[in-house]
């Protein structure tokens, strides 16, 4: 099921960490919605790598996708842990002045609260009027349970333990829906299991000078969740990682690079004993001729500059060539701001033919789509052209997708 996990600024928000994983592990699309004050709590990094989804805290974010009601209205279950005094008493208020309000307020789905306050605040009264409020709109109130507080303080007020909180939470959605399962995932593909894959991630640098660079727009994210997915599969993961922003998977080897070059020549020997080689890094094609040794002047340059740029080896034309094992497999990326579907399937198949990959992921960008860790959409070709697969979502399911093509069940 889809859930939502709104997180609010108290100092149990670590605990939501432990409900976030919790109902990844048992199989659910997760989403996680943090008011400002939690993430001085809990990082965005660390949501979303648990969450293996982009974390959307701004109310004027993706608002061409009307993301503060989508989310709501998408959502099978909504979950608040912690929720604090401010929060309760803002839900049943029916505030809505940030995301996480207008997320709860668009939304027919199963809200589940878990209160984590001070014993004082948890006892007053107002903070009981605005429980017994939300109790009576069908709200399910966790908790809080008594113990340690914070500093010397003890009594009620603690957050319940985040596998009380997903029991109650999954009751509450199947009691709404019947038709909702709650039951333990499917045993993730192995069809990697004893392999090892190689995955470039990231974007590669071209210095001009020591502080200056040709550089472009991504960030990693498909690539690392193409690496978390091969590594959850089974297999022994190595990520060349090109000036990564999204943060690296767990249980893989990482090899950083920064330009074309040393990609290539890190692929170069991760490939010697890889079974799967994808090719998810941008690479600048060009570099400048020359590297300036100290930072380059603008008074000393004048108003206007002129850069001589000599072309990079092409790496995952280079990787397919010399293969240098029998079955290898190796995918690679196209990123094409064509915006017609058809003209930008041509331009894959002219590209794959070129490269001489046996699978190319084929997806649209520009300034505010493809890169970033954000949704995606991509189709997969093999190397006659056909079309193999098909995926839109979040960065993890498009790697799930993609590498289902790879290597199948």
């Amino acid at each position: 099921m889809r859930v939502v996990v709104g997180i609010t600024g108290g100092i149990a928000a670590y605990k939501a960490v432990g409900v976030v994983r919790a109902l990844v592990l048992a199989g659910h699309d997760v989403h996680v919605v943090p008011t400002a004050a939690a993430l001085r709590f809990v990082g965005r990094p660390t949501l979303e790598a648990i969450s293996r989804n982009p974390v959307e805290a701004d109310l004027y974010e993706g608002v061409a996708e009307v993301r503060h009601v989508a989310l709501g209205q998408q959502a099978d279950l909504i979950v608040i842990a912690p929720a604090t005094a401010n929060t309760l008493a803002k839900l049943a208020a029916g505030l809505a002045d940030d995301l996480l309000g207008t997320t709860v307020l668009a939304s027919a789905a199963p809200l589940v609260v878990a209160p984590a306050m001070h014993t004082e605040m948890w006892t007053n009264a107002a903070t009981q009027a605005n429980v017994r409020t939300l109790e009576s709109r069908g709200v399910v109130v966790v908790g809080p349970a008594s113990g340690q507080l914070t500093g010397t303080d003890a009594g009620a007020g603690r957050m319940s333990e985040p596998a009380d909180v997903v029991e109650a939470a999954l009751d509450a959605a199947v009691a709404a829906n019947p038709e909702l399962d709650r039951s333990e995932p499917a045993p993730v593909p192995q069809g990697l299991a004893g392999r090892t894959v190689v995955i470039s991630a990231g974007g590669t640098r071209e210095p001009l000078d020591p502080v200056r660079f040709l550089g472009n727009a991504s960030t990693g994210s498909q690539g690392v969740a193409l690496a978390a997915e091969a590594r959850d599969r089974g297999a022994d993961v190595v990520l060349v990682a090109a000036n990564l922003e999204a943060p690296a998977p767990e249980g893989v080897r990482i090899v950083p690079v920064r330009t074309a070059a040393e990609l290539l020549e890190a692929m170069r020997r991760e490939a010697a004993a890889a079974d799967v080689v994808v090719m998810a890094a941008a690479v600048a094609d060009y570099r400048p001729a020359a590297f300036a040794p100290e930072k380059l002047k603008k008074d000393d340059l004048g108003d206007a500059v002129t850069v001589e740029l000599v072309r990079n080896p092409d790496v995952l034309a280079t990787i397919a060539a010399e293969r240098p094992r029998p079955g290898q497999v190796v995918v690679g990326f196209a990123a094409e701001t064509e915006p017609d579907a058809e003209r930008r399937l041509a331009l894959g198949r002219e590209k794959v033919a070129r490269k001489g990959a046996d699978l190319l992921v084929l997806n649209e960008v520009g300034l505010d789509r493809g890169f970033g860790p954000g949704d995606t959409a991509v189709t997969v070709i093999d190397a006659g052209g056909a079309v193999r697969a098909e995926a839109a979502g979040s960065k993890a399911s498009v790697a799930a997708a993609i590498l289902d093509v790879v290597a199948p069940a």
